[in-house]
């Protein structure tokens, strides 16, 4: 699973015009589920988007998480993550996952999230999603857990 982890003063997602997904400050969460990722991906990726230490403390370090700041993460399902542009001009999206593997891997995720203590807001899996926010920096971090080989 891949993922592009965004520090927001806030964010939202819309379809169709209606509200399915905000959050005020912490993290939007792009998440790409790749062809060879197994049931154990969703929750070494949320473990790591829910201790990713992006967030300042008292000092003005990066010492913090979105647990610690009691921030909420939306997570946007994204297969555009998986294309691979190195050859030609047009992305090849092969090393996405197929939509019946995705989306529970993605639900997964998000639950493996709530579990950890997070407050999850999500898009809709296989939807035209209108997406904005306020970044927050800009920090933008890209994370990647292995699939089995």
């Amino acid at each position: 699973m891949k993922a592009v982890v965004q520090r927001v003063a806030w964010a939202q997602v819309e379809v169709e015009g209606r509200l399915v997904g905000r959050i005020e400050r912490g993290l939007l969460v792009y998440v790409g589920v790749g062809e060879g990722d197994d049931a154990a991906a969703p929750a070494k990726l949320a473990e790591k988007v829910a201790f990713l230490r992006i967030f300042e403390d008292g000092e003005g370090k990066l010492n913090l998480s979105v647990k610690d700041i009691g921030g909420g993460v939306l997570g946007i399902p994204n297969f555009t993550l998986l294309g691979d542009a190195r050859r030609g001009r047009r992305p090849d999206f092969t090393g996405a996952a197929r939509p019946e593997q995705a989306q529970p891997l993605y639900e997964a995720f998000l639950a493996a999230l709530r579990q950890a203590g997070c407050t999850v807001a999500g898009g809709q899996f296989r939807a035209h999603m209108d997406i904005r926010s306020q970044a927050d920096g800009p920090i933008n971090i890209l994370l990647e857990v292995p699939s089995r080989e």
